[in-house]
This record gives structure tokens, sequence and C-alpha cells, in this order.
């Protein structure tokens, strides 16, 4: 078989590397619009390159499932790679001076329990706004089905109890926390000493994405030789704390979530167990190790968590 350089190999056609730059707009926005509103083009326009692209990967790239475009699987299997080369790209152009992050247009994905999000993210937009006005910050929930969005290049960090055991990610501790226990005003556990028999006793309500009933608590528990009712689960903090609100119910909480039981006036207390305690890091894959505005995002995300959600106040 011919290869590359031989006389016999095939023709190989030039490489148009703005298609690149098309191709990274149009898997992170999803969309033609979006692509070509970043690109400051029209979208006739993006559409024309769109169909270039697919030309030269033989690869339809992007695909209409009902109102939306999602990307095919080859375009998933190469997306992280081509956002890589693509800031590569954009570090050897900006020279050998720090990249000036006011001048970046981009979307940075951050992944992890929507309680961090709801405590950090108006600290990291306040940020944003101020030092890198062209960053949009995007954030997902943890996925049931822990797919591997770091390393498939769907999010550039996981932030939370990272339980990763992935070599080829970067993980960086921040802090451990401990979790709460989390009721109305004026529930009835908290008329006297909240003793791990009584504790059993009332009725629970989990938070797990995957829809688990029991967690490291039921093994504290067991310990003592008690067992506590778990009524129900939902699948996020802040619906657990709605509920909470409005029953008899007992959740947990982690106290980077006070600002969301302050909010609702909810009332935390120590839960009386051993528990693990749970270390609080963020996550990312070392392609992004030397990406100027990656290295931003980790430094608003170490400054913020740090300080803690009380220290994030408006203005």
């Amino acid at each position: 078989m011919p290869r590359s350089g031989d006389p016999g190999a095939a023709p190989r056609p030039d490489v148009d590397l703005n298609l690149l730059l098309a191709l990274d707009a149009l898997l992170d926005e999803g969309s033609v619009r979006g692509a070509a509103r970043r690109l400051h083009l029209s979208e006739p326009a993006m559409s024309r390159t769109l169909g270039r692209i697919r030309k030269a990967l033989g690869d339809p790239v992007l695909v209409r499932a009902g109102h939306a475009m999602v990307p095919t699987p080859y375009a998933l299997a190469v997306r992280a790679e081509v956002g890589a080369v693509v800031e590569r790209a954009r570090a050897v152009f900006a020279g050998p001076g720090a990249q000036d992050l006011r001048t970046v247009e981009r979307t940075l994905t951050v992944v992890g329990q929507d309680s961090l999000a709801a405590a950090f993210a108006p600290a990291l937009f306040a940020r944003a706004a101020e030092e890198a006005p062209g960053v949009r910050l995007r954030f997902l929930p943890e996925s049931r089905l822990d797919a591997p969005l770091l390393r498939e290049g769907a999010a550039d960090l996981e932030v939370g109890v990272i339980d990763t055991v992935a070599p080829e990610l970067r993980v960086e501790r921040f802090r451990e926390d401990v979790m709460v226990g989390v009721v109305r005003p004026g529930h009835p556990l908290l008329q006297g000493t909240v003793t791990p028999r009584r504790f059993a006793a009332a009725d629970h309500l989990t938070v797990s994405r995957k829809g688990r009933m029991t967690g490291p608590l039921d093994a504290a528990l067991a310990e003592r030789g008690l067992r506590r009712r778990v009524v129900g689960a939902v699948a996020t903090y802040p619906a657990s704390l709605f509920i909470l609100l409005r029953t008899d119910l007992v959740g947990l909480d982690t106290s980077w979530s006070r600002p969301l039981t302050d909010a609702l006036g909810l009332v935390t207390f120590p839960v009386p167990l051993e528990l693990p305690p749970l270390a609080l890091a963020m996550a990312w894959h070392p392609r992004h190790d030397a990406d100027p505005a990656h290295a931003w995002l980790r430094a608003c995300v170490r400054d913020v968590v740090r300080r803690g959600p009380e220290a994030v106040r408006p203005g």
C-alpha cells in the first residue's frame, strides 16, 4: 500500500486551517447560527463552511435532531483534539507574552453539582465580566452515566467531590468538607439534642443523580446498630431543599451550599455520626495545562472555592 510521500501515494488536498476554527466553533456551539455569530460570519457563509468541512472529513459532523443539531459519533471522537489544536495554534500566534484575556471569545464548560454552581457561579460570572468579558461560562450537571466528559472534550473542568481514578486527568484538591443535616425551621428533631437514635428515627430524603437510597451515612448508622427510613430520593440538592422546606423530612447538605439553605431559611445541624470527609477538588485534562484561558478559569475557581461561598457577595 503506498505511503504518504511515496511516488505512488494518492495526492492529498491542501488543508485549510480556517476549517479547524470553524469546526471548533460548530462543535462548541452546536449550531450554525451560534458558530456564525462567534466567528462574525453570516449564517449562509457558515452553512457553506459546514459543507466544506463535511466534504473534507467525509462525515456529516452535525445532523438535525428535531429542532436542534447534534454531533455525529466521529465529531464527538475528534472534538477534544480539535479544540486542543485550535488552542495550541492561538497560543503560538499570541507570542511569548501572556494572552490578553479581554480579547478571548470562548465558551468554557464546568461540570459539577448544581449546588456548587448556585454557590460559586455568581462570583465566577463577576470575574469573567471584569477580566474576560468574551468568555462565556456554561455549567453542566453531573452525568448519571459517569461519561468521560473531560477526556472527550464535552467539559473543560469538573468541580466537586472527584472520585475518578483515570490516570490521564489532573486533580487538584481544595479542602475537605463534611455533611450536615438540613430541616425546616421548627422541625421536631430540633427540639432537644440530636442523638444518633433520634436522627435515624426521622424520615429521610436522599439526593442521588442515580437514584440511590443509601450511602456512607447508612454505613455509619449500621455500625451503631441503627437504620434510617428513606422515603424518597431526588436527583439534585436544590430540589431536595424545596422539599425539606415544606415537609418534616430530614436531608443532608454540605457547607458550600449555605447560600441556598440560608436563602430559604432552612436550618442546618451537625450530623451526630462519624462520617468520611468530602474532598472538594477540580479536575481537567492535561491538554489544557498550557491554555491561558483554561489556566485563568482554574485560578478563578481555586480562589472562589477556597474563600468559600460566604465570601461571595454582589458588587
